[in-house]
């Protein structure tokens, strides 16, 4: 169980992520880095709605070849667009630079504060998960 230490860590982070993304903003008189922070919250989303859906059968918990996740392909598709948004959470703001609609400046200021973010919700969901009990 994570104490107050912790959610003051986590807390400090992510308000430190948020300023960053919202002097990116700010600073350079474009809100195009805004969007970073949507698709860091959405994010987690694919892969918890993917696990509540497949559930924790224990007859489709295990036994694939490599020893893996038995072929289970919600929680793979769960998984890839997790990635997917995380990926497109980095190439948005250097899409947008690239293509001069923010300065590079702000594209280093949205990704760094946009990966604080996203590691802020998963250490959140990391140090607050239920473990299930049979």
């Amino acid at each position: 169980m994570a104490g107050l230490k912790t959610i003051i860590a986590l807390s400090f982070i992510l308000a430190i992520g948020f300023l960053l993304v919202i002097l990116s903003c700010a600073l350079y008189k474009s809100y195009y880095p805004l969007l970073v922070v949507a698709t860091y919250v959405c994010a987690p989303l694919p892969n918890f709605i993917c696990q509540r859906w497949a559930g924790s059968d224990d007859f489709l918990s295990g036994g694939g070849l490599d020893g893996g996740s038995g072929g289970n392909a919600l929680l793979d598709f769960g998984r890839f667009m997790t990635g997917f948004l995380v990926v497109m959470g980095v190439a948005l703001p250097a899409l947008l630079a690239h293509s001069e609609y923010i300065l590079p400046a702000a594209m280093v200021m949205s990704i760094c504060g946009g990966l604080l973010i996203y590691a802020t919700i998963i250490s959140f969901t990391m140090f607050f998960k239920e473990e299930e009990e049979f």
